[in-house]
């Protein structure tokens, strides 16, 4: 695989809050999931890398030049949906995209136009009236319609309704068709890369946790429940997190192995992505 945007020891800091020496790459055909709670840092590199905010150091790379020295020719063909928002609440939509297509050297307005018709969204309604879902569509409107190689989406379904969400992970899917396409997708909601991710991304405080494929990370975990007398020191190691009540306990194992040799008899079921998220940013956990 090739790499379409590689990130190394990127280096942030303001406020009580850091990234520390953040690295990693996006493939070219993958769709990547950037996951962690909210104020782990995932948006602080999303800004990074987009030249929104000034990095203390580290490179970032497309297509394998440096986007510091190619910044337009580089963002020419970066797609970008962000929570935040960035559109004028008092234009029309119409004239929100006049504002916005002239940045992109590759504008097509045919292809802007079908997913507008796609979305059902009208031309001379004013941004102020959208919906959040109506919001998010026609952000996406606007980053398919320039032939971007790359999609980079910050929290794009927070606060959406399931049907919603669902649609874009459809549009997802549908742009992952053509060639050479990727996506960069961070969320806290998990589930939503459940059914769409190839590799998974965790940030926490600012510092790369886990960058793994999807299927290969919850492969080598397992959820595993069990009788409370089966925990002891040595059992108590084998879990990235754990929970006792009354009832039993379940934890997070990335050593299935050994779970299977020193607890033959317990419940051992595939994880989520947030059962694995949660496992590695909340350490051991024990309740009584």
């Amino acid at each position: 695989m090739n790499a379409v945007l590689e990130v190394n020891k990127l280096n942030k800091s303001y406020g009580n809050f850091s990234l520390k020496d953040v690295t990693f790459s996006l493939e070219k055909d993958c769709i990547t999931g950037f996951i962690g709670t909210n104020g782990s840092g995932k948006t602080t590199t999303i800004k990074a890398i987009l030249g929104r905010i000034l990095k203390d150091s580290g490179n970032i790379r497309f297509s394998g030049k440096d986007m510091d020295k190619n910044e337009r020719k580089s963002k020419n063909k970066i797609g970008i949906v962000l929570d935040e928002g960035y559109f004028y609440d008092e234009l029309t939509l119409k004239e929100m995209k006049n504002v916005i297509a002239p940045s992109y050297t590759d504008w097509d307005e045919a292809v802007f136009l079908s997913y507008i018709k796609q979305f059902n969204l009208n031309l001379r309604q004013k941004i102020s009236t959208l919906s959040k879902g109506m919001r998010m569509k026609f952000a996406v409107a606007l980053a398919l319609s320039h032939h971007a190689d790359l999609l980079i989406m910050d929290e794009p379904t927070s606060g959406l309704d399931p049907l919603v969400r669902n649609e874009l992970m459809n549009i997802l899917l549908d742009f992952m068709k053509e060639p050479g396409k990727s996506v960069f997708f961070s969320t806290h909601i998990t589930s939503d890369l459940d059914k769409i991710a190839d590799i998974i991304i965790l940030i926490n405080v600012g510092g790369i946790v886990v960058n793994e494929e999807k299927d290969i990370l919850v492969e080598t975990h397992a959820l595993v429940k069990g009788d409370n007398r089966l925990i002891n020191e040595q059992t108590k190691s084998l879990f990235l997190n754990l929970h006792q009540s009354q009832y039993g306990f379940e934890g997070i194992t990335h050593k299935k192995d050994d779970v299977h040799r020193l607890m033959p008899d317990v419940l051992m079921e595939r994880p989520t992505i947030e059962d694995i998220m949660l496992s590695y940013i909340g350490g051991n956990n024990h309740v009584n």
